[in-house]
């Protein structure tokens, strides 16, 4: 199928790469008009050109700090003026702080949970009075895999994707009323260029990462990036007019284990 999303306005947060430039890319490849919201000019703007040759459709960048109100409330003001409207919110923005939770500061809490929590709750709040006027209004949260089970060293990352799961489905409940639907999807293990750069960095090849993962979930490998894209597409999609408060789990089979 094509035009899923034809004539519709979407707004994706951590756009400049991984999961949430494959989501945009897919959007505009299935009619959508886009907005990529990501807090870095230069990684915006080869995002974009990149993405824009996914389809005909319209991508602009907006680069924003999410987790300040502000410029939250901004950067969804851009969005609508750009286009007119809004009919979806993908919610993907995170940041990581790694470590066991009896060694973690304050701070790197205060940084993790600005970002990953207050990120998402301000571009909800400012998304929501649009939504609202939308046919399908839709938000879509990227939560985790391991914001529903358990693991050691990412204590604080997981505990705000925990939060993102909660936060949806208590949105769910209170926008049902005005026609707003908000799910999460929660994925597995996803060989993005972020990841690629971290473990090269410390001397571990791709090879090595890949042979790793066939021990991690049922699936024995890592994700593409569009395999997190196409639930994200199906979930603010008119395919999923009747699911809200869900939390689909993209994971390989992980969760299962």
């Amino acid at each position: 199928m094509t035009g899923r999303l034809e004539g519709r306005a979407a707004i994706v947060t951590g756009g400049a790469g991984g999961i949430g430039s494959a989501t945009a890319a897919l959007f505009l490849a299935e009619g959508a008009k886009v907005a990529i919201v990501d807090l870095h000019d230069d990684a915006l703007r080869a995002a974009s050109d990149e993405i824009a040759e996914a389809g005909a459709g319209e991508v602009v960048a907006i680069a924003a700090d999410i987790a300040r109100e502000e410029e939250a409330f901004r950067a969804v003001d851009e969005a609508v003026q750009a286009f007119g409207s809004l009919d979806i919110l993908v919610n993907n923005a995170g940041v990581r702080e790694y470590g066991p939770l009896a060694d973690r500061p304050a701070e790197s809490w205060e940084r993790i949970i600005a970002v990953n929590m207050m990120g998402t709750a301000n571009c909800t709040r400012a998304a929501l009075p649009h939504l609202r006027r939308a046919p399908d209004g839709n938000i879509v949260n990227v939560s985790s895999t391991f914001g529903v089970i358990a693991r050691t060293g990412m204590g604080q990352y997981d505990a705000t994707k925990a939060a993102i799961v909660s936060m949806t489905k208590t949105v769910a409940c209170e926008e049902a009323g005005h026609g707003v639907r908000a799910n999460a999807v929660c994925p597995g293990g996803v060989l993005t260029p972020y990841h690629l750069k971290r473990y090269a960095a410390e001397g571990v090849s791709r090879e090595r990462l890949e042979e790793e993962q066939k021990a991690v979930p049922l699936m024995g490998r890592w994700a593409d990036a569009r395999e997190i894209a196409w639930p994200i597409l199906w979930l603010a999609s008119p395919e999923a007019s009747f699911v809200t408060a869900a939390a689909l789990m993209v994971d390989g089979g992980k969760s299962a284990l």
